[in-house]
């Protein structure tokens, strides 16, 4: 297997290679720390939403961490929605901590002083994100 260059996407593919959906450990460690978050979830399809709004974020963070082709401006589309959902800038990009968090859980003595830089980087480059369409 071809590995990326991107300290990023090579988290995801590392994991990838741990775990065949990262779901229910991004959604446990989110609903542990944020139990307010549990409500916002409705209890039919729920798993459904959870899934596909995963698979948006990642997405959108491989573009923000790479190429930046667009799929990222995803982040301030959303941002804008969860706003009027009433979910605080906060809540909504300690969403990309928790992701982070649960990949360095999983890849334990794969997660690298390079994976951890550029993940630092990129919370930065959100919270900035976040905070510049305020």
């Amino acid at each position: 297997m071809n590995m990326p260059s991107n300290p990023v996407e090579l988290s995801f593919e590392l994991a990838a290679s741990r775990c065949a959906d990262l779901t229910p450990l991004v959604y446990k460690r989110l609903f542990d720390e944020h139990p307010e978050t549990q409500a916002m979830f409705r209890s039919k399809g729920g798993d459904l939403v959870k899934g596909s709004m995963l698979a948006l974020t990642i997405e959108a963070i491989l573009d923000f961490a790479g190429m930046r082709h667009g799929h990222f401006r995803l982040i301030a589309c959303e941002l804008a929605s969860h706003d009027a959902y009433g979910t605080s800038r906060q809540l909504f990009t300690a969403f990309f901590t928790i992701i982070r968090d649960t990949l360095r859980d999983l890849l334990g003595d794969e997660w690298s002083i390079e994976i951890a830089q550029a993940w630092d980087k990129l919370l930065v480059d959100i919270d900035a994100l976040a905070g510049s369409t305020a």
